[in-house]
């Protein structure tokens, strides 16, 4: 039985918008382990086919033309996003990450990574003459072994919205950042919070009032 049918159980009915990728985390593999959407509830799987994988590495503005992914590709793929989400989960927590999380994590990174090449004045990363799909998902584990070694381990987060908890790096001089976006999770909370005063505001004003003592 594959992870689709074993982790993610509702993988036959995710709702449409669900299926769109998120990239508000600031980092390569923390946006990689935004392939499931829901972890809390729904666990929504975007991956849901290779050509999805495909497709997350161009809309992650890795490679304009990504290599063919294959099932046994998609199932690595997955394996290295959820190690990853477990160590950045355990990082937050103050907890040392697993042994064998890492061990995945690093086998993945120990494939060539994809090759920088020089267009028109500007650095793109292109596939190497072998072993395309490996190196595309080798760039993604490198970029957790940076994460998860460096001085931004400590600014790792989650999303302080019960409806998101998506993982992010707090990029901000305080590094007291809640939402992953300000103008998405932030703006949703603050207009709540706006609305839940008002509300409050209103049942006070039509309470009725206790009558005056009188002396």
């Amino acid at each position: 039985m594959n992870a689709e049918a074993t982790d993610f159980p509702g993988v036959l009915a995710v709702p449409p918008q669900e299926l769109r990728f998120v990239f508000r985390s600031g980092r390569l593999c923390l946006a990689f382990a935004a392939t499931v959407g829901e972890r809390w509830r729904g666990r929504h799987e975007r991956l849901r086919e290779p050509a999805d994988l495909a497709r997350w590495y161009r809309e992650a503005g890795l490679l304009d033309d990504p290599p063919a992914v294959t099932p046994a590709g998609l199932d690595a793929a997955r394996a290295l996003r959820e190690a990853v989400y477990r160590i950045a989960r355990a990082l937050i927590a103050g907890r040392p990450p697993a042994g064998a999380d890492e061990a995945v994590v690093n086998a993945v990174a120990a494939a060539p990574p994809l090759v920088p090449v020089l267009r028109a004045g500007t650095s793109r990363l292109t596939v190497p003459l072998a072993g395309g799909e490996q190196a595309a998902l080798s760039t993604v584990a490198r970029d957790a072994v940076d994460l998860f070694s460096g001085a931004a381990t400590g600014r790792i987060r989650e999303c302080a919205s019960p409806e998101c908890g998506l993982l992010f790096v707090d990029t901000s001089r305080p590094g007291r950042r809640r939402w992953c976006s300000s103008t998405a999770c932030g703006t949703k909370a603050r207009t709540a919070a706006y609305r839940g005063k008002r509300a409050a505001a209103a049942q006070d004003a039509a309470a009725p009032q206790e009558p005056a003592a009188t002396p």
